[in-house]
């Protein structure tokens, strides 16, 4: 646990969970953020990284404030200037750094994303609609759901989410989705709307989260870097399928291309090979695929399992560094 960090629950077994314990624990590690630029001003929620001063929310949140905008953090009641660290576009990520910092300044706890389960309690914390410490809570609905929110380039941005259905609205961009002890397992990052539906852009009880095993990735490099660097595959591909001995089909990302002297060729992949796993967890998707190498990390070893000609195979392939993100 970081010095200083928010204080973790001890919730009694066999009793329903107290929220009231968890939100008073993290009440003062999400922070709200506004932002005054010459594009106008925009608000959402942010997270105490540490004790430097570092707080963690969306890059959406805080774009316009690339070019010179103001940036404001509000905690409790009191407002402090803040400065944009860096921000990265292909996760959705970003930091800022409070100018100065406050006495008594709590760094949230962090868990582990991986060791969530489906329907697992889990509490929503932010700033929606400008209502600051606003809570609301439900269970993860899915995990490892691929969710595009746009493209950089020719690159796709996905992130392997975790879907929940705590109710997420406008303004809780960049806040904490937190388990029964208090501990950060997300970044509140978007949610599902029913395009043309009255009341479209508000909750309808499916949001997403960036997995804060990612985020300590993306926010680590951030800080100390300035950037980030993604992992990087080398292929195209699309959304495809293979028949199996038994009638049925397995779903995967089929290689459309190998991008020359890139990780995969290096590694043996072709065109015409369907990913299907990565490290034992199942590729259903091209989009699942972007997003779970975008989970990876530059130089990690990873296990790819593609099927070639009807027959399953195994690649160790090495990551390289993306060149466009």
């Amino acid at each position: 646990m970081i010095e200083g960090s928010s204080p973790s629950v001890v919730q009694a077994e066999a009793a329903e969970i107290d929220w009231t314990a968890v939100s008073d624990a993290v009440s003062n590690s999400v922070v709200s953020i506004q932002v005054a630029s010459q594009d106008g001003a925009g608000q959402g929620s942010g997270v105490v990284w540490d004790d430097q001063g570092h707080v963690v929310t969306n890059h959406h949140v805080v774009e316009s404030a690339a070019n010179g905008g103001q940036i404001a953090v509000t905690i409790g009641n009191r407002a402090y200037p803040a400065t944009l660290v860096g921000s990265d576009a292909a996760t959705d990520l970003a930091v800022v750094k409070l100018d100065e910092i406050p006495e008594g300044l709590a760094a949230i706890t962090r868990g582990d994303s991986t060791a969530l389960e489906v329907g697992q309690d889990v509490m929503a914390v932010g700033n929606p609609l400008g209502l600051s410490g606003s809570v609301t809570t439900g269970i993860v609905s899915a995990l490892d759901r691929p969710v595009s929110t746009g493209q950089i380039k020719n690159s796709l941005v996905v992130t392997n989410a975790i879907q929940t259905s705590a109710p997420l609205n406008p303004g809780n961009s960049g806040g904490a989705l937190v388990d029964s002890t208090g501990a950060l397992v997300g970044i509140n990052s978007s949610i599902a709307t029913i395009g043309g539906a009255e009341g479209a852009s508000g909750s309808i009880g499916i949001g997403f989260a960036i997995p804060v095993n990612l985020v300590d990735n993306i926010a680590g490099q951030i800080i100390e870097n300035g950037a980030v660097q993604h992992a990087y595959l080398g292929t195209s591909t699309t959304t495809g399928q293979a028949a199996l001995s038994d009638g049925s089909a397995v779903l995967g990302a089929e290689v459309q291309e190998v991008v020359g002297d890139g990780p995969a060729e290096a590694a043996g992949i072709k065109k015409g090979d369907l990913i299907v796993a990565i490290n034992d967890v199942s590729i259903t998707s091209s989009e699942h695929l972007v997003g779970t190498v975008r989970a990876l990390k530059v130089d990690e070893t990873a296990s790819f399992t593609v099927i070639r000609d009807g027959k399953e195979q195994t690649f160790e392939v090495t990551m390289g560094v993306s060149p466009d993100l």
